[in-house]
């Protein structure tokens, strides 16, 4: 049993690599901890995966991606062995993604250093990473968490950014946020992870619950961290980002979902007061003004949706999100075509209404109206030709979305020609050559 750990100052402190790990090591694990002045703790974490390398039998290395440590932690790191890779880049995710592309070996352990995890216990997340899962994900609320380890806010926001991910994306995880994990290196940067911050731990689990990743959780105790410095984590302001990361990848939940819902109810209250005024209660009678809120709401329900439709065709285009699957069809008969052919019927619609509308108001002499169902049907022909702009205008976007991707096609489907047009010649060559 070997264990490759040690490193010299030389070659243990330098840039982001990028690219496939040296095929020439022999390391099976890569331990990497991000690092921003844990001099307290960082000897401490490095040790205990040291332990765990040796019982375990794992040629392993523990890797530091240093964020700019002012306290001498790099030092302490190497002098207990570690290597010490230096990211200039600010930030949580930034320094994990620059240390998962460094790291010399195909399996890669993520935890923080600051001792608030026992890296000399490392079995079931080993023993998982080399059955073939991509991603191996700690689990605190079903391994415990130590008195003092997490507040009360953090507890109930970690639960609720839990639920809202499982909500969002499908996903079986309890704990989405736990700062102990393993990955096979490759897939993970097969993600193409760009965030940042916080929110980097967020987007590793929607991006392999998105394409289908194998994941498993493994229960992890969560001990309270030996540094005496405030945390790095920011409460409200790193609970909104990852909020956010799962709001931008979710267009169903972000504009579908609550489009939806406006454009019923408002079509509901407006089919209620079309036939006349509706009493609720004593002094509480809705009537033309309530009519219109709710054509305003039909309105603002439609735009969204169709913003939810161009921001997930937008993301597929440009590889933000695979294509969808469960809604694969309906996305895929919006067409520019289709979009215009129902602008077009809906324009129909609300012109013939508005033109029934203005002869009533002659055969009146263009003077007060007493029938109030005139009023009614104007305003929902008013409703229909903004609609009808609104999806005309949404399919042609749609369309100019979609110009990046059917060049990219052509351009395909032009070299695969000349491909086939290639061998041709050089088949028709050959048999010249034979004869």
């Amino acid at each position: 049993m070997s264990v490759t750990t040690s490193a010299t100052a030389a070659d243990a402190v330098g840039k982001p690599v990028r690219g496939e790990p040296d095929e020439s090591s022999d390391v099976e694990l890569t331990v990497l901890m991000p690092c921003l002045n844990e001099a307290e703790t960082i000897a401490i974490c490095i040790a205990k995966a040291m332990s765990f390398f040796a019982r375990a039998g794992v040629r392993g290395e523990v890797l530091v991606a240093d964020n700019g440590s002012t306290d001498g932690s790099q030092g302490l790191a190497l002098g207990k062995g570690a290597r010490v890779l230096s990211v200039s880049e600010r930030g949580y995710g930034a320094a994990l993604d620059a240390g998962i592309r460094a790291a010399r070996s195909r399996y890669v352990i993520l935890g923080d250093a600051d001792d608030s995890y026992d890296f000399s216990q490392l079995d079931e997340f080993w023993s998982d990473l080399r059955a073939g899962h991509d991603l191996v994900m700690g689990n605190r609320f079903r391994g415990g968490v130590a008195p003092g380890a997490m507040t009360l806010l953090h507890h109930v926001g970690n639960r609720a950014l839990s639920f809202v991910g499982r909500r969002f994306f499908g996903a079986s995880i309890g704990d989405f946020h736990c700062g102990l994990r393993g990955v096979n290196r490759d897939r993970i940067m097969a993600l193409g992870l760009y965030s940042g911050g916080m929110e980097y731990a967020s987007e590793m689990v929607i991006g392999a619950m998105l394409r289908h990743y194998k994941i498993v959780e493994v229960p992890t105790t969560l001990g309270k961290a030996g540094r005496s410095r405030p945390s790095h984590l920011r409460t409200w302001r790193d609970g909104w980002r990852h909020l956010r990361l799962m709001l931008l990848l979710s267009p169903r939940w972000l504009f579908v979902y609550p489009g939806l819902l406006l454009t019923l109810v408002g079509a509901g209250v407006a089919a209620a007061l079309l036939p006349g005024p509706v009493v609720i209660a004593h002094r509480l009678t809705l009537d033309i003004r309530t009519f219109l809120v709710a054509a305003a709401v039909i309105l603002l329900g439609l735009q969204s949706m169709s913003f939810g439709i161009v921001a997930r065709r937008f993301a597929a285009s440009y590889r933000i999100l695979p294509e969808p699957e469960r809604f694969a069809g309906p996305l895929a008969a919006v067409t520019v075509g289709r979009g215009l052919v129902v602008a077009g019927v809906m324009t129909v619609s609300g012109l013939a209404g508005l033109g029934w509308s203005l002869a009533r108001w002659g055969m009146a002499g263009f003077g007060p109206l007493a029938d109030a169902l005139v009023t009614r049907v104007l305003v929902l022909s008013l409703t229909a030709l903004v609609a009808a702009v609104q999806m005309a205008f949404t399919s042609f976007l749609l369309g100019v979305i979609e110009l990046p991707a059917r060049r990219d096609q052509s351009c395909r489907e032009a070299s695969a020609r000349a491909i086939i047009a290639r061998d041709r010649r050089r088949a028709c060559s050959d048999g010249v050559d034979e004869s």
